[in-house]
């Protein structure tokens, strides 16, 4: 069995108003914690038509308090976005209201296009990816119960993110490049690929991690997440219908289209692209699980005993049909039903049942 978990963006579709996605990615969370699934992390993306994910500790504490006993994190807080004390009393606040369940995954990309991203950081210059490296010691360690001490002249100024912690959120590293392999085996953190965006380098990226890993308060050996999208239905035909929505918003992305909501199935089968993109949308897919259960499974099984990857982390990337339920997406939450099954992962005892052993007590 491989380790499943969910990266979510919260896509918003043609049919939907942002309450719609929100209302349709917590019920996806809940399917995902049912089914067992080890985590349930969202994103950080700002300005974007087809994307609600734009504060990942807002929508952790939505989708802690809908769960029971999934593990909720950011994939991930885009820390040059941010003060370092500022998400330090975000995640605090969530561990000590999920304790044991909080992940909090960094990244420094800044998640926008350039205007909002100027916007977001009120003008300041870019010295938040410079300073990358200690804003995550400084985060990390302000996150502890002891927090960090500021000098000021002669004396020592007490900083802490919560007044008395009693645990603390696991912290990731996350990024597609072997900067971010490198700093997360020098800070002795887990470290997570984008897979589902870089596509390439990740055996490279992975194999730097664990060659300079060096072991840390927070971890003692490597630890690493594949990411990847995954579109999973009874036939290949099926699944390559689900994927194309997607796929068309990613098209345009990378060719600087404006993007809109997520179009339906239909909608994006009755509306072609040009015969110059056939070969874009090829390469864009290419590194996606696109296909049946048992396809899907092997595939990411193979993926991360490539890299040696301690879970498989997806992003279920499957459209919706025309008459869908704006407040749901079943073909999402089915793609994650078909891979647990077939992956193996058993589903989760419900909230308040007795465990087989107290029942025959």
């Amino acid at each position: 069995m491989t380790a499943l978990s969910v990266l979510d963006l919260v896509p918003v579709r043609s049919d939907q108003t942002t309450g719609d996605a929100l209302a349709a990615s917590l019920a996806l969370a809940r399917t995902a914690d049912a089914l067992g699934l080890t985590r349930f992390w969202v994103a950080e993306h700002h300005n974007m038509p087809a994307v609600a994910a734009t504060n990942p500790p807002v929508l952790m504490a939505m989708v802690a308090s809908a769960t029971d006993r999934i593990r909720v994190g950011s994939g991930g807080v885009m820390l040059p976005n941010h003060a370092p004390l500022v998400v330090a009393e975000q995640l605090a606040l969530l561990e000590a209201a999920f304790p044991g369940r909080v992940d909090l995954g960094l990244g420094r990309a800044p998640g926008s296009d350039p205007v909002t991203s100027h916007v977001l950081r009120r003008g300041a210059r870019e010295e938040g990816v410079d300073t990358f490296p200690d804003d995550v010691a400084t985060l990390a360690t302000l996150l502890g119960p002891e927090g960090v001490g500021v000098r000021l002249g002669d004396r020592t100024y007490e900083l802490r993110a919560t007044p008395r912690a009693t645990s603390v959120p696991q912290v990731w590293l996350l990024g597609s490049s072997l900067y971010s392999a490198r700093l997360a085996a020098e800070l002795g953190l887990p470290y997570v690929f984008a897979h589902h965006f870089a596509g390439r380098g990740v055996n490279e990226a992975t194999a730097l991690y664990r060659r300079e890993f060096r072991p840390s308060e927070a971890l003692d050996a490597p630890r690493t997440i594949l990411v990847a999208n995954a579109a999973v239905a009874p036939t290949p035909a099926e699944a390559r219908r689900l994927v194309l929505p997607q796929a068309r918003s990613m098209w345009r992305l990378r060719g600087g289209q404006t993007l809109e909501p997520q179009e339906l199935v239909e909608d994006a089968e009755a509306a072609p692209l040009p015969v110059t993109a056939t070969g874009l949308l090829d390469e864009v897919t290419a590194s996606w699980v696109v296909g049946t259960p048992e396809q899907a499974a092997a595939e990411l099984a193979s993926l991360a005993a490539g890299i040696g990857a301690d879970e498989v982390m997806v992003q279920p990337v499957s459209g919706a049909f025309r008459g869908t339920d704006p407040r749901r997406s079943p073909e999402r939450e089915s793609t994650l039903r078909l891979l647990a099954e077939a992956l193996g992962v058993t589903p989760a005892t419900p909230a308040g049942a007795a465990t087989p052993a107290l029942a025959d007590a």
